[in-house]
């Protein structure tokens, strides 16, 4: 497998990648969920990665190499600086974002980035509030929205990786105006887990699934 222009291999290695970073143990059934193909298929690719050298497999659990972590970040760096000249420079609506910088990470040079970086001047998140890898994002002392109680003033910074592949949740989200940086007051919890948000000109509903994938800080 070669080290240039390769799609199938990225997707996989950035996969993989935001797999770890939300916790989740990789194994191929995860694997599989994440880059909708079929159980072979996925199998077919991990061996193929293994034997180049881009991840180790212990008791079914998939971990990236140091070589196949410098690729992942490379390719997850470039998508989501791609988000923000999308969102910030474009104008594509946000929760359109990820599904077209699936398409350009495969193709920004380094010498792109490079300049993509100067033109945003620096950002250290995506869109969603995802860190950049290498941009020194800051340490943030976050929880899940779902871990909230009544009365809790709450910030939300971080939709992840998982729910923007929903682009449904995504829609609604964007819908409501409940993206990063915006304040919210947890209003009720029902018994099954369903939070009543309050923002400033709306209130919503967030069922116990979707809260966990959005993380929230703390405000006073």
């Amino acid at each position: 497998m070669a080290d240039g222009f390769h799609p199938p291999l990225e997707e996989y290695l950035e996969a993989i990648h935001e797999l770890e970073e939300e916790g989740t143990t990789v194994i191929q059934a995860r694997l599989a969920e994440r880059v909708g193909h079929s159980a072979p298929s996925v199998s077919e690719m991990v061996h193929r990665l293994k034997d180049d050298g881009y991840v180790t497999v212990k008791k079914r659990s998939i971990f990236l190499t140091a070589k196949g972590r410098t690729r992942a970040e490379s390719v997850v760096r470039k998508h989501r600086l791609a988000e923000r000249l999308l969102t910030d420079v474009i104008g594509l609506p946000w929760h359109k974002a990820h599904v077209e910088a699936c398409r350009w990470e495969h193709v920004i040079s380094d010498e792109v980035e490079e300049h993509l970086v100067l033109l945003l001047n620096n950002p250290t998140t995506c869109p969603h509030g995802n860190p950049i890898p290498g941009s020194n994002a800051p340490e943030r002392d976050l929880v899940a929205l779902a871990e909230s109680e009544p009365g809790d003033n709450v910030r939300l910074e971080l939709v992840t990786e998982q729910v923007e592949i929903d682009i449904d949740s995504l829609t609604y989200l964007s819908v409501h105006g409940f993206v990063p940086g915006t304040d919210a007051l947890v209003r009720a919890k029902a018994p099954d887990g369903t939070l009543t948000i309050e923002l400033r000109d709306d209130t919503i509903a967030l069922g116990p699934a979707l809260a966990q994938q959005l993380y929230v800080a703390a405000r006073t």
